[in-house]
């Protein structure tokens, strides 16, 4: 297993509601491939943490390699409504953009 994978699964045992925690954790699986597990703790990250977009950008990725189009479209849609909030208009464009380009596989 990734070292960096094992040394953040620790601190979470710590502190198992850090963001930095559960995103960089999430951040790490999504590398490794282990899609299934980073949407897991990106799903936990976003509700207890408001994120910009980011989050919301790996979320939609993740269910997009594991097959699910349609959950992938959903997390960009509420990533767009995320960086409107916050002012990131380069990943609102950037997120519909993704979302065109997903309905041709729906």
């Amino acid at each position: 297993m990734n070292d960096r994978i094992s040394a953040l699964k620790k601190a979470l045992e710590k502190d198992p509601d850090n963001p930095l925690g559960l995103y960089g954790l999430a951040v790490e699986l999504f590398k490794e491939k282990r899609y299934d597990e980073a949407i897991l703790y990106l799903l936990k990250y976003i509700d207890i943490h408001e994120d910009e977009g980011a989050a919301y950008r790996l979320l939609a990725q993740s269910f997009l390699n594991i097959g699910d189009v349609e959950k992938a479209v959903e997390y960009y849609q509420k990533g767009i409504e995320k960086a409107k909030k916050f002012n990131h208009q380069s990943m609102v464009e950037e997120f519909q953009k993704e979302i065109q380009n997903l309905k041709g596989l729906l």
